[in-house]
């Protein structure tokens, strides 16, 4: 068996890796400065108290030292990147037909103007800085729900809400919601690139779901790089007040460029599920091995609230990321599913943390890696159970599969249990493939491609059955072995 059987990534670049020739309308001089980042409040307009938060930021990320765990990210230059990006001058369009034509192609070759049509409440759509699209079904709007970008969300002007048509009372209500909670999950001195986001984010999705409404389709942002050497820092956050329900998915892709090109990417996601709510967020990570994904995820979820992360790592060249929750109320519940794929020069630091601080809650983290070519990953995860938090429960599973004998998985479990009402348990295997059970399904007439096939696509399952049939599909479709020349 060679180490070519299995190449996840080899017909990315006429899919997903594609390079749409624009012209931007406005983009900020390269490189990290205070400058800059006055520059980047200027153009959005920031209230004073929102360009001082930028600048506290700013203070805060070059004074915290890198992290020396993980990998390595001396690699990064910050000073070769260009932070703000203004794709076009248009106002953010409700239709596709809106938007210019190379951005609409862009969409449309990744498929997202029809899996609107398909199975979608609503989608956003980022074009390197800025939200260039976003929707939402009038019967939702009706129903006091909001999804739009993070500056609809903090200044809802009568000229946005006209233009976006939506309900003035609704986005009072949500304008308040945005100002409670916006950097209170994920605060700026959380980390460095916590800080980092904080300082130039630009676009990402705001969403207020008013209580006990349940949307039953999910809602969808994807977001897009289009050039390299260019940082993409969307900032988005989700309320889900008492007894409402949401599926929210983002998906994401990048242009591949030569080895020395690279792109940056460093999100904020916030999630505050009240009492008896319910969120899942489902990520499909697709970038392109030219990007750095430094992302920090994290939801506090109260009384009876359950929060879901279904995270799929398939792409980037480093991706460190470990969406968290803190089960702050009783019987609040959390589920953390994490799978990722490393091949050939990617490193995949991925995991989660739940932190227990109140009596019966629940967690269950499930961490499933695959590796070849020299790739590595590693499971990176924290079970907190603080003393007070009687009776709570968790199970943590971390598998990996190594599919050559370069590649490398690690696993770095920290729990911290306080409470002797407890009950813990933690599982952890590694796995390689061996050639009696490829030879086994080649005698039941399978090709040796479609037989490692099945094995991946088993090991990966409990993401995949997880997923909307229309995303199992397309993630299976991702791992799928019809690529050409794949088998040596």
């Amino acid at each position: 068996m060679t180490s070519n059987i299995l190449d996840l990534r080899s017909r990315y670049k006429d899919e997903y890796g594609f390079t749409t020739v624009t012209k931007s309308s406005f983009e900020v001089e390269k490189g990290f400065s205070e400058a800059v980042v006055k520059e980047i409040s200027r153009i959005k307009n920031d209230p004073e108290w929102l360009k001082a938060f930028r600048l506290k930021a700013f203070a805060h990320f070059l004074k915290r030292p890198m992290p020396k765990w993980g990998a390595d990210l001396d690699v990064i230059n910050f000073d070769e990147i260009t932070y703000y990006v203004r794709p076009t001058d248009n106002p953010q369009a409700t239709s596709w037909e809106e938007l210019p034509p190379e951005i609409r192609n862009t969409f449309d070759r990744l498929g997202i103007p029809e899996a609107e049509k398909k199975f979608l409440a609503g989608v956003g759509g980022q074009f390197e800085s800025e939200n260039v699209y976003h929707s939402l079904q009038e019967n939702l709007k009706k129903q006091g729900v909001v999804f739009v970008d993070p500056d609809t969300g903090l200044n809802p002007t009568e000229e946005r809400i006209k233009q976006l048509n939506l309900d003035k009372t609704a986005m009072e209500n949500a304008n308040k919601k945005f100002r409670e909670w916006f950097g209170k999950v994920v605060p700026i001195e959380d980390n460095k690139f916590a800080a980092l986001n904080s300082t130039v984010f630009s676009g990402g999705s705001f969403i207020y779901i008013p209580p006990h409404v349940e949307i039953a389709l999910p809602l969808q942002a994807y977001f897009r790089i289009n050039r390299e050497n260019v940082g993409q820092f969307e900032r988005t956050l989700i309320i889900a007040d008492e007894g409402s329900k949401l599926h929210y998915i983002e998906g994401c892709s990048a242009p591949m460029y030569s080895d020395e090109k690279h792109s940056l990417h460093s999100a904020v996601v916030e999630i505050v599920a009240l009492p008896g709510s319910t969120v899942r967020y489902t990520t499909l990570q697709n970038w392109s091995n030219n990007v750095y994904n430094l992302v920090t995820k994290r939801a506090y979820a109260y009384e009876s609230a359950t929060v879901e992360w279904l995270d799929a790592n398939i792409g980037s060249r480093i991706t460190m990321k470990y969406p968290s929750v803190f089960m702050l109320g009783p019987h609040a519940k959390a589920d953390i599913l994490s799978v990722a794929y490393a091949g050939k020069g990617q490193h995949q630091d991925s995991g989660g943390k739940a932190v227990h601080m109140a009596p019966f809650t629940t967690s269950k983290i499930i961490s499933k890696s695959v590796s070849k070519d020299g790739g590595r990953s590693s499971y990176r995860g924290l079970l907190h159970i603080a003393k007070g938090a009687t009776n709570a429960k968790s199970t943590v599973r971390c598998d990996a599969l190594l599919l050559d004998e370069i590649s490398r998985t690690d696993t770095y479990p920290y729990n911290e249990i306080n409470e002797d009402t407890a009950t813990v348990t933690h599982e952890a295997s590694v796995g390689k493939i061996g050639e009696d059970l490829i030879f086994y399904l080649m005698s039941r007439g399978l090709t040796e491609q479609q037989a490692l096939s099945m094995i991946v696509n088993g090991f990966l399952e409990v993401f995949s059955k997880e997923l909307p049939m229309e995303y199992a599909v397309e993630f299976n479709r991702l791992i799928q072995l019809e690529m050409t020349g794949s088998v040596g």
